[in-house]
């Protein structure tokens, strides 16, 4: 056989095995908005559906997604067989705040900027903690934009969005939109009329689960696969 027909077929023959492998997904990657507005990373047809429910002000939150966030995504969701579904159970300004930041961009963008607030709690937790009544009036008044704009700035948001890529400008941008508002309220009412109450809480595949912390969760998540 001449060497030209040789190279030839050995090409053809790398060509098809290519086109007939199985391609690999990456799930972490995947990110898709639902009808409701929430955020759904994964694969949308996952064995188990892990639904939580979080509140930016809510310290056991930013506990549980620092503690889970990498056994979570590159032991769960990596694989294709769980998938995540992020929802909003607001308790007050400064939460609604944060939610609406966090949903600032693509929503490729969103499980980093969920993860830069939560993992920031720390620093703004005692600014909201001591805030008193003339500046938690500046939250609860005014247009949503100058509200937003007062609970960025002094929960020190906009410091956190620029480590997103996002300026003061495209931060007011999230903070003024109305419609994302009502989305992110409807998502709350939703999940209280449900029953959920404590954040963070999860369901699995519908199934309020027993569990409130990543210990707790995660043999849950092991029993269900």
């Amino acid at each position: 056989m001449k060497p030209i027909v040789r190279t030839a077929l050995l090409i053809a023959a790398a060509m098809f095995l290519t086109a007939i492998a199985p391609k690999t997904v990456a799930w972490n990657n995947t990110v898709v908005v639902t009808t409701e507005g929430s955020h759904l990373i994964g694969n949308p047809d996952a064995l188990v559906k892990l639904t939580e429910y979080i509140s930016y002000t809510c310290a056991g939150c930013a506990t549980f997604m620092i503690q889970s966030d990498g056994a979570l995504q590159i032991g769960f969701v990596s694989s294709g067989k769980v998938s995540v579904e992020v929802r909003h159970l607001v308790q007050g300004p400064v939460d609604l705040a944060a939610a609406m930041l966090a949903n600032c961009g693509l929503p490729a963008k969103f499980a980093l900027n969920h993860a830069a607030l939560m993992r920031s709690q720390n620093r703004w937790q005692q600014t909201f903690e001591r805030a008193g009544p003339a500046q938690k009036q500046r939250w609860t008044s005014g247009t949503l934009l100058a509200r937003g704009r007062a609970i960025a700035g002094d929960m020190d948001f906009y410091t956190v969005m620029a480590s997103r890529g996002f300026d003061r400008t495209a931060a007011d941008v999230c903070l003024a939109d109305q419609a994302l508002a009502n989305r992110i309220g409807a998502q709350s009412k939703a999940g209280y009329a449900n029953g959920i109450t404590t954040p963070p809480s999860f369901t699995i595949n519908g199934t309020l689960a027993p569990a409130h912390t990543w210990a707790e969760l995660r043999p849950l998540i092991d029993a269900s696969l």
